[in-house]
């Protein structure tokens, strides 16, 4: 069978969702040259950025595991269309505000969009499921829609960085991802069709406002920790009672005949590791963002650390690490050819490790800074393309959007607590104590440095007790070989 026909029954809609993907890359990459100036536009400290960040990763903890069940249930093209509604209103909102209040409510708001390559995903594989090398096909559906995904960050990054730099007001600058976005919507609704395999039932409405209230609980305490600092016993005791209120939710879905969240997934041998993998991947990759952007910024004759850089030299250097991005997407379902997609994710992950390390010794200058997110974005990118394909290969057939959501659900509860312990950790002696003004400490910086490298380690070693075959399409009882 020819490649072409292989890609047949997806090729149309894999078209439609690449333009829904590269609006997505619009959202990421467009704001982080800005956060600076967005941060004197609300006139708020560097460190207060996290708040933003915090806050739409809490928010997208919170609605994904909802929107990726409602997508199994009744459609994830109509799931899609929510999303995507809520992403639109939240854009425009950003855009007529300077209170910093509502900015950070409809900035919470927008983040709704991180549920559409779970969805897009679960949509791919429903159709590629009755057709040859299903997991195969999904993958390489997978690394195209993040490259436009990446290629969208890539245009969102150095067209911000180009018009600010331009003198453009930056109330003019907030409406461009809201005008991207609203035509998102539209080609949602008239280009792609809905997913031929619906489950329908009745919705876990219990189980949502239990995870919702440990959520809420956790990432609460979190707040309070960047408001009161890592001393304050309250804040800690708000953390662990998220904590334990988990098990009351665990305990609920494991007597419900169809669960929100079927916990027992956790348990496969294929899928703990993915999960663990997301949430530990999202402290680098969402959580480190911000402090990336605003150490670039920072103007080393001040401080002494930093690079000075300009809004549009940071906007290249975003562009230039979102790019590695799109080539790691694009190689990972190549790797698999010649090795198991276990050891493609292993090597990712070490990847990433490499990359954040190395900011310890190499930190100084321009082109060291690039080198080490090159390094970082080629494995970032294959993990963005490779755990949600991963956790639609491994999940049964009527959970294949809880899956992919969870991947995400537990990457945005990852970042979500790197964002609050790198805003802490960056508040703390502000300007190393050189009197640096809204600078955030270097030693916060080296501490958002360590983390990421080392949890991305952890994640690497987990990913070695993925079952070889996995994730593959090899036949039952058989693994691929490592060639």
């Amino acid at each position: 069978m020819s490649r072409a026909v292989k890609f047949g029954p997806v090729a149309a809609v894999v078209g439609f969702l690449a333009f829904v993907e590269f609006t997505s890359g619009i959202i990421q990459g467009y704001y982080t040259p800005l956060l600076t100036d967005i941060a004197r536009h609300l006139d708020i400290h560097d460190a207060d950025v996290n708040w933003l960040e915090g806050s739409q990763l809490m928010l997208s903890a919170l609605v994904v595991p909802a929107l990726a069940k409602l997508g199994d249930m009744f459609g994830h093209k109509r799931i899609l269309l929510v999303s995507t509604a809520v992403t639109a209103a939240a854009s425009i909102a950003l855009a007529f505000t300077d209170q910093f209040g509502v900015f950070l409510v409809a900035w919470a708001l927008q983040g709704f969009y991180v549920v559409w390559l779970p969805l897009e995903i679960a949509l791919i594989y429903s159709r590629s499921r009755d057709r040859e090398s299903p997991a195969a096909l999904t993958r390489r559906a997978a690394g195209f829609l993040v490259a436009a995904l990446e290629l969208g960050a890539i245009a969102g990054a150095l067209s911000a960085g180009a018009l600010a730099d331009s003198g453009i007001p930056i109330q003019v600058l907030l409406l461009i991802p809201a005008i991207a976005v609203s035509a998102c919507f539209f080609v949602i609704l008239f280009g792609v069709k809905e997913s031929p395999d619906l489950t329908g039932g009745r919705f876990d409405t219990g189980g949502l406002v239990l995870i919702t209230l440990a959520l809420l609980a956790f990432t609460g305490g979190l707040s309070l920790l960047r408001i009161n600092g890592p001393a304050d016993l309250l804040s800690w005791g708000v953390v662990l009672l998220g904590l334990l209120l988990i098990v009351p939710f665990v305990r609920y879905e494991l007597r419900q005949a169809d669960p929100l969240i079927d916990v027992r997934l956790f348990r496969s041998p294929a899928l703990w590791p993915v999960f663990l993998t997301a949430g530990l991947f999202g402290v680098s990759v969402l959580g480190a963002q911000a402090p990336l952007s605003t150490f670039a910024r920072t103007d080393p004759s001040e401080v002494g650390y930093g690079l000075g850089a300009t809004t549009g030299e940071t906007s290249i250097l975003i562009g230039a690490y979102v790019l590695s991005l799109v080539v790691g997407a694009l190689l990972f379902p190549l790797v698999t050819r010649w090795i198991a997609p276990r050891m493609a994710l292993i090597g990712a992950s070490l990847m990433v490790a490499a990359g954040y390390l190395l900011f310890l010794p190499f930190h100084e200058g321009y082109v060291q800074v690039l080198s080490n997110m090159i390094i970082a974005g080629i494995g970032s990118g294959a993990l963005v393309a490779a755990l949600p394909a991963a956790a639609a290969a491994a999940a049964p057939v009527h959970q294949t959007g809880v899956a992919t959501g969870l991947t995400n659900s537990v990457k945005t509860v990852g970042g979500a607590v790197a964002s609050a312990v790198f805003a802490i950790a960056l508040i703390q002696h502000i300007g190393g104590g050189t009197g640096g003004g809204t600078a955030g400490s270097f030693s916060g910086y080296v501490t958002v440095w360590l983390v990421c490298g080392l949890t991305a380690v952890v994640a690497a070693v987990s990913l070695y007790f993925v079952p070889k075959h996995a994730f593959s399409d090899a036949a039952e009882g058989t693994e691929p070989a490592l060639r």
